[in-house]
């Protein structure tokens, strides 16, 4: 069932047309992530849907209809969350809760589980301030959820942490989907690949693209060779680029990869040129489309 129905969505600064009519619906139980370059208008996007921002024309319609209060509906996290450093992790998810209209009681409650849910209950009664960053993202994210939402919608939440609290946030977002329908923008490929049901794809204000990960591989699949060598494979790439079966091609230093017609004929042929020539090789792979190839085919149509 839709949580939320957005139909024709538009947004101009000033004489910039920035959100050029977005259409998508999100459902329950799913983690979707708004994909888009810095700059594509993921954060204009998430002010809107979060009643942060009016658009200019074009509706947001939440389960339970249009003119109700939708604010209990949702969690927001945004990209720079500000804490009060002087709380502990426990006073202000209970402060959290009761401004979400918890009583006194619901809202104690709530945040012990929360704290637990988060991982940070043995944290729960140190001060924000000395928090790492992804202990204040992950209490941010319990922060959003602490009023039970249909959705919370988080802006870039791991763009700005180091591998380990990335990873921290990432599994606890994984565990989350059981609880509630997550969006998520994010610039980063790997992150939504990994963790993501469904993706948005967001280019210069519009949505180029949308599905499930195996319906966009499905959809844009192309046959791909990675090759490495012990050199630099610019001058076998370039002889191997002329092959009848190969349609584009990569070079980054010593790797190189070809997008390929038929991958049974252009593997022979691949293998019967290097052999033959006893080029340098020392890994030849066939790979599947990944994300990052699925947004570049789109955002280049």
């Amino acid at each position: 069932m839709p949580v939320v129905r957005v139909t024709n969505l538009k947004k101009r600064f000033r004489n910039q047309e920035v959100i050029k009519g977005l259409d998508f619906q999100l459902s329950e139980g799913k983690c979707i992530a708004l994909l888009g370059a810095n700059g594509a208008g993921k954060t204009t996007s998430l002010n809107m849907l979060a009643g942060l921002m009016k658009p200019d024309s074009g509706s947001i319609v939440y389960e339970g209809g249009e003119k109700s209060d939708f604010r209990r509906l949702i969690g927001y996290l945004p990209q720079f969350p500000v804490f009060y450093d002087w709380m502990t992790g426990k006073e202000f998810l209970e402060y959290a809760g009761q401004l979400a209209g918890l009583s006194k009681a619901e809202a104690k409650a709530r945040a012990a589980d929360l704290l637990e849910l988060t991982g940070i209950s043995e944290a729960k009664n140190r001060r924000i301030g000395k928090y790492s960053g992804g202990m204040k993202q992950r209490l941010g994210i319990a922060q959003a959820i602490i009023h039970r939402p249909k959705l919370v919608m988080l802006d870039e939440p791991v763009s700005a942490l180091d591998p380990f609290g990335r990873r921290e946030v990432l599994e606890l977002l994984n565990r989350l989907k059981k609880e509630t329908a997550i969006l998520f923008s994010t610039h980063i490929l790997n992150d939504a690949e990994e963790i993501c049901d469904e993706i948005l794809f967001l280019h210069d204000g519009e949505l180029v693209e949308s599905g499930t990960l195996t319906d966009l591989r499905t959809k844009h699949q192309q046959a791909k060779i990675d090759l490495v060598f012990k050199e630099d494979a610019r001058e076998y790439a370039e002889e191997l680029s002329l092959l009848p079966q190969v349609t584009s091609m990569e070079l980054d230093g010593d790797r190189a990869s070809f997008c390929v017609k038929d991958i049974e004929e252009a593997r022979a042929l691949f293998l019967f040129e290097i052999t033959n020539r006893k080029w340098p090789l020392v890994k030849f792979e066939i790979s599947r489309t990944s994300l990052e190839d699925v947004f570049m085919k789109v955002v280049k149509k």
